[in-house]
């Protein structure tokens, strides 16, 4: 696919210095200079919206917060992330938002008022090529670390190592490394028409291109080819590669995928999608365009949204 790699969170080249993530005293080296990211409870800080808000090492908002995880390099500047999510905002202070997206800000008191808290998702297509990718690997490692304390072989608490980049059971030994789950996204075509769904719980009127997690012992192709059937009933041929997308929501690599339908008729699965429908080409361009009046696009930044825009443009491979 020409374009592949420039989808959001994809293709900026990051030095992500793996050399490096062993040797404790560079790191130390490395920290002292370089600027770190603060991310509480998920949520990158965002400078105005439109850039990532970096901190010096010492920066009080940093008090409290866990060890640093090694980033990379970026043009030589050494990146490191750290999570704040112990800190409790002031009282008054606007809390997370439940819901498919969170439209909060949260402002530290020892940081300038334009530096803010805030959902990944409501800045992801306005940071640089860079700062996405550094934002997408913060957020998900950060995560991984929250969510895996303790050693899955013996249950001890388990300390991170490697700059960040695993974990390690001072009882048994044993090593734990960051997880990705793998994902696949189908764009899946019968003539000039393409199919979508909506879950429940999205925003009134958003669909999508349909998507499954991969399971054990399973390809890529087998894996589009069963979740499009177990959600709509559709059956599907030929599937090819097209595109990925690291997915930090809160740690998925998306493979995105093109599959032939055998059939149109929709058989669906209520506790999969609440609809799906197939949506002619120019049917597509008045969605993605916001004109349509029942179907609104997938999120802009999504690999969703960046292979139908390809499909329409004809840059499909």
């Amino acid at each position: 696919m020409r374009m592949a790699e420039t989808v959001t969170f994809g293709g900026s080249g990051l030095d992500r210095g793996a050399g490096l993530r062993k040797d404790g005293a560079a790191l130390d080296r490395l920290l002292a200079g370089g600027q770190v990211l603060p991310v509480w409870r998920g949520k990158p800080l965002v400078d105005a919206g439109a850039a990532l808000g970096w901190v010096r090492p010492d920066s009080p908002v940093l008090s409290g917060a866990g060890p640093a995880v090694f980033l990379g390099l970026d043009d030589g500047v050494a990146r490191f992330a750290a999570d704040i999510s112990d800190w409790s905002p002031e009282a008054g202070a606007a809390g997370v938002e439940a819901g498919f997206f969170d439209t909060s800000e949260q402002r530290h008191p020892a940081l300038d008022p334009r530096l803010a808290f805030q959902e990944l998702r409501g800045v992801m297509t306005v940071l640089s090529a860079r700062e996405a990718e550094l934002a997408a690997t913060a957020k998900a490692v950060l995560h991984w670390h929250r969510s895996h304390g303790f050693c899955a072989a013996c249950g001890a608490a388990s300390v991170m190592e490697a700059g960040g980049w695993q974990r390690a059971c001072p009882a048994c030994g044993a090593q734990h490394f960051p997880r990705t789950d793998p994902v696949v996204i189908m764009l899946v075509t019968r003539g000039n028409k393409v199919l979508v769904g909506r879950n429940a719980s999205w925003p009134e009127g958003m669909y999508s291109l349909l998507a499954g997690f991969v399971e054990p012992g399973e390809t890529l192709e087998a894996a589009v080819r069963r979740e499009v059937f177990e959600e709509a009933g559709v059956r599907v041929g030929a599937v090819r590669y097209l595109s990925s997308q690291p997915w930090p929501f809160p740690a998925s690599l998306m493979f995105g995928c093109a599959g032939e339908a055998l059939d149109e008729e929709i058989r669906l699965d209520p506790e999969e999608l609440e609809d799906a429908c197939w949506v002619t080409r120019e049917e597509m361009v008045s969605v993605m365009a916001g004109r349509h009046p029942r179907i609104r696009p997938a999120r802009k930044g999504a690999i969703a949204h960046f292979l139908i825009a390809n499909w329409l443009a004809d840059r499909l491979d």
